[in-house]
Formats: C-alpha cells, sequence, structure tokens
C-alpha cells in the first residue's frame, strides 16, 4: 500500500502532463481554525514543475480561507484511466496576474465560461507524493459489497435527520466516488479513498476497510473525519463526524462515523446545511455586484 512507501519529494516529470486536463477529480484537504478536516473538489488543480502545485480558483469556499490561516494541505488528483496521484502540499501564496492566471483562463471550460472566470492563482510548495498509484478495484468491490450486506446492522438510535434525501441517496450510489479525510499527527490532513462508504440511515456512514486497510487503521476512535462524496455529474456533498471505531455487523468488520455536519459546497453559494442556521439578509455585496458585474463563482 502507498503509505507504506517512502514518499517522494518531487513528480516524475513524465506525469506531469496527465494533470492538466480539466476532467479530471481534483481534490484539495485543509484545515479549518478549529483543527479539523475540510475537503474541497478543484478540478483546476495541477502541477507547475515536479516541486510545485497550482489551482485556479473560481468560486468562494472555506478551503480558500482555511490556507491563509493554516497552509498545510493534503491532495489527490484521479484521472480518468483511475490513476491516482496523492500527498501533501504547503501553500504559499497567490495571484492575480501573470502567465498562470492567463493559463487557466485560457482553457475551454472557462474561456467560454462569462460567469466562472479564473479570478485568483494558488501556488503550493510539494512537501510529498507516493507518486502515481493505481485504485484497487478487487479490494473496493469486495468492500463495497461486505458494506452494503451488513450496513442495515448498524443503524443508529438517534432522533432526527442529519443528511437530507438527496445527500444520503448519494451516499448509498454505486456509482459514486467518496474520500475521507482526517488530520495527520503532522498536521497535514490526508485524503484517503473511501468508495465503499454508506449510508445506514441520514445520521452515519460506515464502511468496510478492507480497500486501504493500512491507512484506515490510522483512524481511532473520537478522531473527527471528513467524507467528501461526488456523483460523475460533479454532484458532490461534505460531512463531518466522529470516528466512533470498528464494529462487526453480519461477520462484517464496519468502520463507523455518526456525521455531525454537513456542507454544500457545490456553486454558486456553497454554505452549511447541517446544523441549520438561521437565515440572514445579504448586506455585504461584492464589489461590483450592484452594477451586475460581480463575478464571485
Amino acid at each position: 500500500m502507498a503509505r507504506l512507501r517512502e514518499m517522494l519529494t518531487s513528480f516524475d516529470e513524465k506525469d506531469l502532463g496527465e494533470f492538466e486536463p480539466e476532467a479530471k477529480v481534483g481534490l484539495v484537504a485543509t484545515v479549518n481554525p478549529e483543527g479539523l478536516p475540510h475537503v474541497t473538489l478543484i478540478t483546476a488543480l495541477q502541477a507547475k514543475t515536479p516541486e510545485k502545485l497550482l489551482w485556479g480558483q473560481f468560486t468562494e469556499g472555506l478551503s480558500k480561507e482555511h490556507v491563509r490561516s493554516n497552509p498545510k494541505t493534503g491532495f489527490l488528483i484521479m484521472t480518468r484511466d483511475r490513476s491516482l496521484w496523492r500527498g501533501k502540499a504547503l501553500w504559499t501564496h497567490q495571484a492575480r496576474t501573470g502567465e498562470d492566471f492567463v493559463m487557466f483562463n485560457s482553457k475551454p471550460m472557462f474561456r467560454y465560461n462569462a460567469y466562472c472566470g479564473i479570478h485568483t492563482v494558488h501556488y503550493l510548495d510539494l512537501v510529498g507524493t507516493w507518486g502515481r498509484e493505481a485504485l484497487p478495484m478487487g479490494r473496493i468491490a469486495l468492500s463495497t459489497l461486505l458494506t452494503k450486506m451488513a450496513k442495515s446492522r448498524a443503524r443508529a438510535d438517534r432522533p432526527g435527520r442529519v443528511l437530507k434525501v438527496w445527500a444520503e441517496g448519494l451516499f448509498n450510489r454505486m456509482d459514486a466516488l467518496k474520500f475521507l479525510s482526517y488530520v495527520d499527527g503532522d498536521g497535514y490532513p490526508v485524503i484517503v479513498p473511501l468508495i465503499p462508504c454508506q449510508a445506514p440511515d441520514s445520521t452515519r456512514l460506515v464502511f468496510s476497510p478492507h480497500a486501504y486497510r493500512r491507512e484506515l487503521d490510522s483512524l481511532k476512535p473520537g478522531m473527527t473525519a471528513a467524507v467528501f462524496g461526488l456523483t460523475l455529474d460533479m454532484e458532490d456533498v461534505l460531512v463531518r463526524g466522529v470516528f466512533k471505531g470498528f464494529e462487526r455487523h453480519r461477520g462484517a468488520k464496519l468502520g463507523v462515523i455518526d456525521l455531525t455536519w454537513v456542507y454544500n459546497s457545490m456553486p454558486p453559494i456553497p454554505g452549511q446545511i447541517y446544523p441549520e442556521t438561521d437565515l440572514r439578509p445579504v448586506t455585504d455585496f461584492p464589489e461590483g455586484a450592484r452594477a451586475g458585474g460581480s463575478r464571485t463563482g
């Protein structure tokens, strides 16, 4: 498994071109002011050199605030052939002009989009990567079956609904991607593919650890974990919860996360879904918004 290999301090130069297409999964994990993991889908994540990463920002979300106060990040890039690159990086600065700004805005996704052009480029120094990995599809398939078979016995006895019906359905879709993040001992957030993860009810997620067993063994009861769910239509939801440990249900070992927080990270307006927050009138408008010229994404 990747976590048993020594981390590399640079990407293989032959891999850099694979990060450039927009049709990929790009995830950035950050740490919020409370020290909790947060995960954001950033398809405009790529490598500038073997030692540097960058991404283009076109929406406003919490991850962009987090890196300014805590520059330690984790990342995952998954290409269409199911190749993965994961690791840790340190955010260094941002820019709103320059050759990289022009490069991002020249890509078809942003060049022809009147509302969602790139307005900021973020730069990161690579701390370490395990290089190219392949998804262990056999182990993932077995883990998914074990989770599906045993999850009904892992329902929580909690009143009320945490996940909306749509979000609960997303986590139970067999074609959805899921990724877990936790903050490692060095303060960097780690991202682990967690495709078998499913929701036995609206308050809990469970998963068989058969795939990525050694990495998931780093989870300890009481730790806060984030899980990011993503469909192939680029619909997504982010949740956080308390890891309760591993339990046996119908003979299957399942990791259990009791949910405490749900966040919609999709544009145009990311925001907290659970716990519910009071609606407040908008009084602070971005510059140019009153004239109809704002481009906040």
